[in-house]
């Protein structure tokens, strides 16, 4: 009997909160208000209570939400940010967009995210900030960075975008930072049914200086004091996003078990590398993320026998076109590169069975069999 297991499985995964969605969109409706109203302002104090900071404020999309978290900063031309040599190329951009340049910095082999001991050599008297990035759902070493920050003058902004709900020291991704982002891009662990992030911070005159920007650069309506965006997630998004948002610590927990589940099955298969976890932290498992030399040849076999696979990413940010003046070549970043090469996401969310995962981890012993 064949089986087919995608990747991920947006479709039923939402439609299981089918009648919760309904109500809230009635309530949108009925309320007659559909930008920067009540459902903003509950989610943004749920999501705020949820994340344990003193303030959240809803953007648009996870990009906005960095742009805006650096503009707030004032952080802008000729200034240095160090940024994760591995990582979605969003990052980068929102340094780019403002102005500042990217310092790349390698990651911990074997836990993906960025090295802290690998940050110091980096900083220069133009460095303004660490951009802190909790890849694939892992938190990074927050608490190292931060003193790092600290100790050299420097802000510390998190990309949250993947990690809702997991810890460092037993204290929450997204909380960290000065000011932190988020993305609910739909296949997030906490998604909305289209584009919306976020905004966290415990600083008052940082939540201010975002609830302007977002919003054309005004606060009272057509006075505007500085050059803003249009960058305000909506009410519907909002609504959805409060129903989903009950359900988070279940669906990481769910992860989590299924994440042990592949470890274990897959702990002697083949030249297969599991990910690791920074000594102290957690993971929400936003992905699964193996690695092997012959990354391409298993994808290309789970495909044959129904299982989807992704790769996250097939090339680090300083190879891409969009970044080629800045002239880095093949072999200046090489964890980044190697990871780039061999990583592999293997099917992960809340509605996947352990049959499922069974299944897959068969197959994988199969290929190196």
């Amino acid at each position: 009997m064949s089986m087919e297991i995608p990747f991920l499985d947006l479709k039923n995964l939402n439609l299981s909160f089918k009648e919760d969605f309904h109500q809230a969109l009635m309530e949108v409706l009925e309320s007659g208000w559909f930008v920067l109203g009540k459902s903003v302002e509950e989610f943004e104090k749920r999501y705020a209570s949820f994340n344990q900071t003193k303030f959240c404020i809803g953007v648009a999309n996870g990009l906005d939400a960095l742009i805006l978290s650096l503009r707030s900063l004032d952080i802008g031309k000729g200034d240095e940010v160090i940024v994760p040599s591995n990582t979605y190329i969003a990052t980068w951009l929102a340094v780019s967009y403002v102005g500042a340049t990217v310092v790349p910095v390698e990651p911990r082999e074997q836990c993906y995210n960025l090295n802290p001991e690998k940050i110091e050599q980096k900083i220069t008297p133009e460095t303004r900030a660490i951009l802190v990035v909790n890849l694939y759902g892992q938190a990074a070493e927050l608490d190292a960075i931060k003193k790092i920050a600290e100790q050299n003058g420097l802000h510390l902004i998190e990309d949250n975008a993947q990690a809702q709900g997991a810890t460092c020291n037993g204290k929450l991704t997204g909380s960290f930072g000065e000011i932190n982002a988020t993305s609910f891009y739909p296949g997030k662990n906490l998604g909305a049914l289209g584009d919306g992030g976020a905004v966290t911070t415990d600083s008052e005159k940082l939540t201010a200086r975002i609830r302007i920007l977002r919003n054309y650069g005004s606060e009272k309506k057509y006075f505007n004091e500085v050059k803003g965006i249009n960058s305000r997630l909506d009410e519907i998004q909002a609504a959805w996003l409060s129903c989903k948002l009950k359900t988070l610590h279940e669906h990481n927990a769910i992860r989590n078990d299924l994440a042990r589940q592949y470890n274990e099955e897959l702990k002697e298969a083949g030249d297969i590398v599991l990910p690791q976890i920074a000594t102290g932290c957690t993971s929400n498992y936003h992905l699964f993320v193996i690695r092997t030399m012959r990354r391409n040849e298993l994808a290309d076999f789970l495909r044959k026998h129904g299982v989807g696979t992704m790769i996250h990413y097939p090339i680090p940010p300083h190879l891409q076109k969009a970044y080629k003046e800045l002239n880095f070549k093949q072999g200046d970043f090489p964890i980044a590169e190697e990871i780039a090469d061999t990583c592999l996401s293997l099917p992960m969310h809340p509605l996947l069975m352990k049959r499922d995962v069974s299944f897959i981890c068969e197959k994988i012993r199969l290929f190196y069999a």
